[in-house]
Order: C-alpha cells, then sequence, then structure tokens
C-alpha cells in the first residue's frame, strides 16, 4: 500500500527535525547543514504524504456518516470530491517518490556548434543562444559566456557557456542532441527555405576535486588569440589549447586577455566534459536507464525542428509540435517545451520503477 511506503519519509523528517533542535549539534556547522539539506529534500514528499493520509482518514470517517439518513446524501457528495482527489495525489506522490537524479541542482557548461548548414547553422547558434539567455533571465539564473568563436556572417561557429542558478540541469539537460532549423537565409533571392542544423551539448559543472585529472596526460599549447577575419584580439600569446591525452578531447580558450584566466576557464571545460564522457558510459552501459533517456543520452540524435515560415516548433522524442516558434524563441517561453519532455521523462521512469 502506498501509505506504507510514505511512513518511513515522515519518520525521518520529525527524526531530522528533532535532531537539529538537539543543542549539541550547534558545534558542528558542516553536520547541520548537511541535516538541514536533507530534511529540506523531505519537506515536498512528506506534505504530500501527510494530506494523503489526511484525505484516507477524512474517507473513512465520511464512510461512517453514510449510516445516518441526515447526513447521507452530503456524505455522499463529500465523498466523492475526497475520492476524486486520492488518485492525483498519487500521482503526485509517485513522481516525488522517484529517485532523484544526482546532477539536477548542478549549473551546467552548454556548448552550441555549427553543423551543416554554414553561415545559416552558425546564425542559428547564435539565436538559440540568445533564447536560452532568455530563459534565464526569467528564472533569475547567471549566464556567463566561457569561449565563443564568431563567424563571418554572424552568429559563432561555438558558443560555450557556464549557466547557474537553481535546479539548472533539471531543465536543460533535455537540450542535448541535434538542431535542425528550416528558414530562408537573407541571402536567399528566390525565396528558397534552407535547412541547416547545430549540435548543443549539455553538461553539469563540476568541482575540482570530483575530476582528478594528471598533469602528464594534458598537452598544453599557448597561442595568440585571434577573432573573426582574422584580426587581432590582443597582442599577447594569452589563447590556450588543452589536450587531454588519454581521450583526445580538445579544449581552446582565447576570450580573456589573461593566460592564465583562459587556461582556467579551459580547464573548468574540459573537467565537465570528463565528467559528461564518465556519465554517458554509465549510461550505455546500464539499458533500463538509457530507455528511460529523453534527451541525455544518444548526443547524435536530431531531436527538435524549428521551421520558421510555419512559425512551427517540433520535439521529435515525445511528437510535440507547437506554432508558437517567434514567442518561445524571442520570449525566452522554453518551458512550454520543457515541461513537457519532464512530464514524459518523469512517465517514463514511474512505469519502469513500477510505481
Amino acid at each position: 500500500m502506498l501509505a506504507d511506503k510514505l511512513t518511513p519519509f515522515i519518520n525521518r523528517y520529525n527524526e531530522l527535525g528533532e535532531m537539529l533542535s538537539s543543542p549539541d549539534l550547534l558545534s558542528d556547522i558542516k553536520r547541520m547543514t548537511s541535516l538541514s539539506k536533507e530534511r529540506s529534500s523531505l519537506e515536498n514528499i512528506v506534505e504530500k504524504a501527510q494530506e494523503y493520509k489526511s484525505v484516507i482518514a477524512q474517507i473513512s470517517d465520511t464512510k461512517e456518516m453514510l449510516g445516518d439518513p441526515e447526513m447521507a446524501e452530503m456524505a455522499k457528495e463529500e465523498l466523492k470530491e475526497l475520492e476524486a482527489r486520492i488518485p492525483l495525489l498519487e500521482d503526485e506522490i509517485k513522481i516525488l517518490l522517484l529517485p532523484k537524479d544526482p546532477n539536477d541542482d548542478r549549473n551546467i557548461i552548454v556548448e552550441l556548434r555549427a553543423g551543416a548548414g554554414g553561415d545559416e547553422a552558425a546564425i542559428f547558434v547564435g539565436n538559440l543562444f540568445e533564447a536560452y539567455v532568455r530563459y534565464a533571465d526569467l528564472r533569475g539564473w547567471k549566464v556567463e559566456i566561457m569561449s565563443s568563436s564568431p563567424s563571418d556572417a554572424g552568429g559563432y561557429k561555438e558558443m560555450i557557456a557556464l549557466i547557474r542558478g537553481e535546479q539548472v540541469y533539471s531543465r536543460l539537460k533535455y537540450e542535448g542532441g541535434t538542431h535542425r532549423v528550416q528558414r530562408v537565409p537573407a541571402t536567399e533571392s528566390q525565396g528558397r527555405v534552407h535547412t541547416s542544423a547545430i549540435t548543443v551539448a549539455v553538461m553539469p559543472e563540476v568541482e575540482d576535486v570530483e575530476v582528478q585529472i594528471n598533469e602528464n596526460d594534458l598537452k598544453i599549447d599557448v597561442m595568440r588569440s585571434s577573432g573573426c577575419g582574422g584580426q587581432s584580439v590582443n597582442t599577447t600569446d594569452s589563447a590556450v589549447r588543452i589536450t587531454h591525452l588519454p581521450t583526445g578531447l580538445v579544449v581552446t580558450n582565447q576570450d580573456q586577455k589573461s593566460q592564465h584566466k583562459n587556461k582556467e576557464k579551459a580547464m573548468k571545460v574540459l573537467k565537465a566534459r570528463l565528467y559528461d564522457l564518465e556519465m554517458q558510459e554509465a549510461i550505455a552501459k546500464d539499458s533500463a536507464n538509457r530507455a528511460a533517456q529523453v534527451g541525455t543520452g544518444d548526443r547524435s540524435g536530431r531531436i527538435r525542428t524549428y521551421n520558421y515560415p510555419q512559425n512551427r516548433i517540433s520535439d521529435h522524442r515525445i511528437g510535440l509540435t507547437l506554432y508558437r516558434l517567434a514567442e518561445i524563441m524571442q520570449g525566452g517561453l522554453m518551458d512550454e517545451i520543457i515541461e513537457p519532455l519532464i512530464a514524459d521523462h518523469q512517465s517514463k521512469i514511474v512505469e519502469a520503477a513500477g510505481l
């Protein structure tokens, strides 16, 4: 019975409350912080559990009133309302009981790269990145550009950014994959629709201690920064390229004037890529987990199409089509796509868990 599964959560929540009220804990700030965080993580499930048990108790009390002729009609109406709440509460509780993705609370490093389509793809890298920035603004997140490579015709061949805030990874992890854009380029005199594509990678930001890198595994090259069209950004050899020899991963950064800052940012991106590589390998080994993935698994898959002439945006993973492309891109209304993706992901996990 679902109510039985909820009892341990309530007991643990109450136990943590008693522990946190102990005067002895005041001297151990680290433990107090850890216990507070654990108790906070249980608040939603405990709140729903208590509501669920309360409704069950009310149903039981109301059924007893059915035997009273004066109260029977009112009891029937009340019982109908109470019983209708049960499946809704059970669905909410099942979602809360799902194992949490350990990366959901992390910041992210997002990489957008132009693919097929040349200049149009590079322009769309800029368009999609701007949409992410607008979405971040709406959610109160902070965006910091880590590295960028402008294209001659506008837009970017590559854009790498760090996005900080609450639950960033939990919402943007579904963006990884190939994004296809269909529209008429400004240079197209015949009005023909061109198709181009870009790739997006979303990686959790990691702390230095989480990914250990042997200095002997790194090849670090220092070179002069160059801007769009070959123009010098600055006159010092500040650009840094780091190659991780065991994996062949290469990270280049030249956005900062300081060689030290470029190296620092390049290392942050490299560590995120290494952590992400480990995560993808783990997902690939876990077939059940992989089957439940919405978009954090296969990076090569085409996940979404942006059709500008039709004002249409389609997410191919869940068969979602919205004729609100302009509003979503210009208004940062990414939740209109992200919420259905989260719901689909959760339903798959619930089904796999047999809840």
